[in-house]
């Protein structure tokens, strides 16, 4: 479980691996793997007024998201590596 709770309309996210190989098959060199995009949603804030706006978290914890390549602040907690990021920065959730 994560200690960490998140304000307002922001997210604790922990990064999924990246896969290694693509659906046809072709292994990936390291240079040409780029950053994951997909990461699992572990902590939610509760959302509400933010810049003066209401703002409904639509994810929750659990839920598997594509995020903006550079977005959110990378944190390390008991070893372990997160991304805080605002819902805002979040362009899907994966189903």
């Amino acid at each position: 479980m994560v200690n960490i709770k998140p304000l307002a309309d922001r997210v604790v996210i922990k990064m999924l691996e990246a896969e290694e190989t693509t659906k046809g098959g072709i292994i990936l060199a390291s240079a040409a793997k780029e950053k994951p995009q997909v990461a699992e949603i572990v902590a939610a804030g509760p959302g509400g007024v933010v810049d003066g706006k209401e703002v409904k978290m639509e994810v929750k914890v659990g839920d598997k998201v594509l995020i903006s390549k550079y977005s959110g602040t990378e944190v390390k907690l008991d070893g372990e590596e997160y991304t805080i990021v605002r819902q805002s920065d979040i362009l899907a959730i994966v189903e």
